[in-house]
């Protein structure tokens, strides 16, 4: 048959219709299977980087739970409504270890800006950055805010990090923990390598938290080791260790256990993670 310039157009729009149909279910199929090659690749990834941290953090299992330390199955507590932190002035007899003004009580300067003391990295190079009190303490009430600076990266250990060390052994953790996630034994408030808080009522990045601690100290008597330490811990005015025992040591990948011998006393020390955590308002008084 002869096309006429109306048959041709005709034919032509018919033609690209069928074509245009054509084209779409093969895009329509094609995205179906590049979708579902995305999304396996994406499960692959995400199953092999989880791999991964756990390969990293192959750890001995703690017989005090039914996970291992820094356990990246272990469930996280309940995250809930953030608070703020709480501002409490020093009662009367405790021990002033920074009010705004400067780092004396501590045996190295930290740097003091507008009132807050940032942790800073040693001058000297590998050596630890970490500030102890001059003053050794035993049992004790510790008052400490703390805030990550806004804007900072933080990926799970990395960014965001400090601890507060009671007796220069037993870590109280300093992290971002309102969205940022990391092994439970190691967010904010946990008693690090061993156990999470019971529940996170962290703040946003950016914004004062506080910790009120009481801490009891491990005995020891003229056999060695007697007694457990204990600690309760209030963040931001929720209490998320009510007399938990501490099972040794804060250590890194490996089981809490207590030395042969310990101190009456030692210092309270504020550590230094290559993070410029900041701190104000810190005081302790002894029981």
């Amino acid at each position: 048959m002869r096309l006429n310039h109306t048959n041709r157009f005709a034919f032509f729009v018919t033609n690209d219709r069928s074509l245009r149909g054509i084209i779409s279910m093969i895009i329509h199929r094609f995205s179906h299977v590049l979708m579902s090659s995305f999304a396996a690749a994406l499960v692959t990834v995400t199953v092999a980087a989880k791999d991964a941290q756990k390969k990293k953090y192959d750890t001995p299992k703690q017989p005090w739970s039914a996970y291992k330390v820094h356990d990246m199955d272990r469930p996280h507590p309940k995250k809930v409504k953030s608070k703020k932190a709480l501002t409490t002035p020093p009662p009367a007899g405790a021990v002033v270890l920074f009010d705004g003004k400067n780092a004396d009580a501590f045996d190295r300067a930290w740097q003091v800006k507008d009132g807050i003391l940032i942790a800073t990295k040693h001058p000297k190079p590998k050596t630890r950055g970490d500030v102890r009190t001059k003053q050794s303490f035993r049992d004790l009430t510790l008052h400490v805010e703390w805030r990550i600076p806004a804007g900072r990266k933080i990926e799970g250990q990395k960014g965001g990090n400090s601890g507060i060390f009671l007796m220069d052994r037993y870590e109280i953790q300093v992290q971002e923990s309102h969205t940022n996630v990391t092994y439970a034994d190691g967010q904010a408030a946990a008693l690090y390598g061993q156990v999470p808080p019971s529940i996170n009522p962290s703040a946003p990045q950016g914004e004062w938290q506080s910790y009120d601690i009481t801490f009891k100290a491990p005995v020891y008597g003229a056999d060695g080791f007697e007694k457990p330490a204990y600690i309760t811990v209030i963040h931001n005015g929720v209490k998320v260790h009510d007399n938990q025992k501490i099972y040794g040591l804060t250590t890194h990948r490996k089981v809490a256990k207590y030395p042969p011998t310990h101190p009456d006393k030692a210092p309270i020390r504020l550590q230094w993670h290559n993070d410029p955590i900041e701190f104000r308002n810190i005081w302790v008084k002894e029981l």
